[in-house]
């Protein structure tokens, strides 16, 4: 596949591969979009199984708990022996984990294609964020929301899909699905092929020139990896109260239909989306502490609003809710890798795991405590998440070498001055 240059990228790095970070993006909006089929069906399945919120959240627990135990232990291992055609083997997981969701008979079945979904993700994440770095020839926040992207584009399709063919066709028709899942393998079986033969040698230029930071001290990494750890969990665990029990909320507050409801979700999900290709790029270019600042922080009087806003408003305030709070994601993950940069597979394994395992553990969490008050209490409880963002405070600022060589190439095109300063690269 061709290559592009990167622009305002390492001038040391490769060029960047935008038909890999296309492709990558592309299998991750399949796979997630049948990913999520499964929580966009949830309240036929309640019906179906007759199932209550607790069982509804173990069910989530099941799906991102797997994903969250094993996502680390990949990313640690293909750090020490790459597995380029991982990739496919994943994919093969979820495809699995779909037929068994379209034909389950009981509630045990429901839990087991949970699981294997599940698995599907501890594979295809870790090493995909790995090639999405490979390929970004030191346009690290950029190739992370490209590939991000296509999973939240894929989560927003997924529940449309749900509402006008899944609750029109019936359970089984999630079967349909596996076409999508067979493609995916297809493309991943190409993506191995290149990080076999082109995408390890990039890794060890960008490992050692493309960026990493002056060494912190050993105490300030691990504080702020905790910092990271408390503003994924803030992230994470209002995001679950959205992704799994929106809809409740609109059917029970507003008596909307079940398709009314999903569309809603559509439109929240796909603002994550719009959020999360913004929020790499942003990175980049103002620095990732500064979008993490504002994207966990800066969404609180969104979510305070919320509970108390009319259908109209509610509409409405779910679009900057999703936006902002999907900005932070990616500049979390490249900040983790730039403290870490020798620990690339487990970082992004360790923050993807976190995402899913959070999420499942607030899914539970927030179901029982909706089963034991109200759905509508949960929802008042859970705006005050975003509070948690005052800890980004703490997280110590980021210079890296490649940023200044970046400034610096600005410099140059723009002034025609070699001797540019990166100060005047930024006026």
């Amino acid at each position: 596949m061709s290559t592009t240059n990167a622009g305002d990228g390492d001038p040391t790095a490769a060029k960047t591969a935008f038909p890999i970070l296309a492709t990558i993006s592309v299998c991750h909006l399949l796979n997630d979009m049948m990913q999520s089929l499964l929580p966009a069906i949830y309240p036929m399945l309640k019906r179906n199984y007759g199932l209550d919120f607790g069982q509804i959240g173990v069910l989530t627990f099941t799906f991102q708990f797997t994903a969250s135990v094993l996502q680390p232990m990949v990313g640690y291992y293909t750090d020490r022996k790459p597995l380029p055609y991982s990739l496919a083997s994943g994919m093969g997981f979820t495809l699995m984990g779909l037929v068994l969701l379209a034909y389950a008979h009981n509630y045990t079945a429901l839990l087991l294609a949970a699981a294997l979904i599940g698995i599907g993700s501890a594979v295809l994440h870790p090493e995909s964020s790995r090639v999405a770095r490979m390929a970004s020839g030191g346009r690290h926040g950029l190739a992370q929301s490209l590939f991000q992207v296509g999973g939240n584009a894929g989560s927003a399709i997924g529940p449309l899909l749900a509402a006008f063919i899944v609750l029109r066709y019936g359970q089984s028709s999630v079967a349909w699905f596996s076409i999508a899942a067979l493609l995916g393998m297809f493309l991943l079986i190409h993506v191995g092929r290149w990080y076999k033969d082109h995408g390890l040698a990039r890794m060890k230029p960008h490992t050692e020139k493309g960026g990493a930071p002056a060494a912190l001290p050993r105490a300030k990494v691990k504080l702020a990896i905790v910092v990271l750890i408390a503003l994924i969990f803030s992230k994470f665990f209002y995001m679950a109260s959205m992704t799994s029990y929106y809809t409740f909320y609109l059917i029970d507050r507003f008596q909307v239909s079940i398709q009314s409801a999903q569309i809603h979700l559509f439109v929240f999900l796909g603002a994550v989306a719009l959020g999360t290709i913004t929020g790499g790029s942003l990175g980049d270019r103002f620095g990732r502490k500064a979008v993490i600042w504002v994207s966990i922080l800066g969404v609180l009087p969104f979510t305070l609003l919320l509970p108390y806003a009319n259908l109209f408003w509610t509409g409405v305030l779910s679009v900057p809710i999703g936006f902002i709070l999907a900005s932070a994601f990616p500049a979390i993950v490249v900040y983790a890798q730039e403290l870490m940069p020798s620990r690339i597979g487990t970082v992004a394994g360790l923050f993807f795991g976190l995402a899913f395992g959070l999420g499942g553990i607030g899914a539970a969490v927030l179901g029982e405590f909706a089963d034991a008050t109200s759905i509508q209490l949960m929802f008042h409880v859970c705006a005050f998440l975003p509070i948690i963002g005052l800890l980004a405070s703490f997280l110590p600022p980021l210079e890296t070498e490649s940023r200044r060589q970046r400034l610096t190439t600005a410099a140059v095109d723009m002034t025609g001055n070699v001797d540019a300063s990166p100060e005047q690269a930024q006026k």
